[in-house]
């Protein structure tokens, strides 16, 4: 079974954090979320989420992937995060995925492992960062090497379905969407 660690920023997007995590679950994927501290998440619409544990108590864990959901300040605190940051390089350093929709690109970006790679974020994050290292696309879901970005809230199901496919395949990614009726 694979394993997932997705980091709650306060100020993270609710909606792709919870489709995330929803279509994870629905496909067997062991799923962890974890806060940046011991708070529940007041996520940026108010919606409050209680994160499984805090993001301290994983850093010597191993996961198949690490997904960090957007939106805005969470993207920037999971950015300055030291936490965030050693996770993410440490699973780079392994080959392990990571993916990041959203303004989340920006903390993957700041960990260094965007540069000499094509990505896709919200309008205008990647862009703002003058790194020309960057292959900016305006696509839905960018997959690069171990690196899987993707634009924002209304591209969260088809991304949630794409890191299904790449950890379980394209059988148990077609079984979830049918079951989702869309």
């Amino acid at each position: 079974m694979s394993r997932v660690l997705v980091p709650l920023a306060q100020g993270c997007e609710e909606l792709e954090a919870i489709t995330i995590t929803d279509l994870l679950v629905r496909a067997g994927i062991e799923v962890t979320t974890a806060g940046l501290d011991h708070r529940p998440v007041t996520a940026s619409r108010g919606t409050t989420i209680i994160p499984d544990t805090s993001i301290e108590t994983v850093l010597d864990q191993t996961f198949d992937l690490i997904v960090l959901p957007g939106g805005l300040p969470g993207a920037d605190n999971l950015r300055d995060d030291a936490n965030v940051q050693t996770l993410l390089k440490n699973h780079a350093d392994k080959g392990k995925y990571i993916g990041a929709i959203c303004a989340a690109p920006k903390a993957v970006a700041a960990a260094g492992l965007l540069e000499g790679k094509t990505a896709t974020a919200y309008p205008g994050v990647l862009e703002a960062l003058d790194d020309r290292q960057i292959a900016v696309k305006n696509s839905a879901i960018e997959i690069d090497g171990n690196i899987v970005t993707s634009r924002g809230p209304g591209t969260a199901m088809d991304f949630a379905l794409t890191l299904i496919e790449l950890l379980e395949g394209p059988a148990r990614r077609n079984e979830v969407d049918q079951q989702l009726v869309r």
